[in-house]
């Protein structure tokens, strides 16, 4: 099944360029890796400000953009391609097949409608001689 690729953020792209240029411009591994992870106790700000995540995206009112409106119809239009053919891939059953598993389904359905209301009928004689 072909699934939708999200494209990756510009900033993402960016910091993989940047750190490959790092790596390659000279500077040792070490130097790269204290940048990265530096936890010493000296370095790691601790601050009593919670932060709060921001509002989602699909709660604020924006207007639409021009470009956005046609990638939601992209986005749509692909979606419902890849419906069709995954409905081809269905295997269909015949009317013959389709007719037995119906019939199969409504005695089903009626041998235990009759037991359930055997097992009420019995219940509340048995309640009705309880309470005389």
């Amino acid at each position: 099944m072909a699934r939708l690729q999200r494209k990756k953020k510009p900033s993402v792209k960016k910091k993989k360029k940047q750190d490959a240029q790092e790596n390659s411009s000279g500077l040792s591994t070490n130097v790269a890796a204290e940048k990265k992870t530096d936890l010493s106790p000296n370095s790691v700000k601790t601050s009593k400000i919670k932060s709060y995540p921001s509002r989602p995206s699909f709660l604020t009112r924006t207007k639409a953009e021009p470009g956005k409106v046609k990638g939601y119809i992209d986005k749509g239009l692909q979606f419902l391609r890849e419906v069709k053919i995954e409905l081809k891939k269905v295997v269909w059953p015949t009317r013959k097949q389709t007719i037995g598993s119906t019939i199969v389904v409504l005695i089903l359905t009626m041998i235990v409608a009759l037991f359930l209301g055997m097992v009420d009928m019995g219940l509340s004689n048995l309640i009705r001689v309880v309470f005389k």
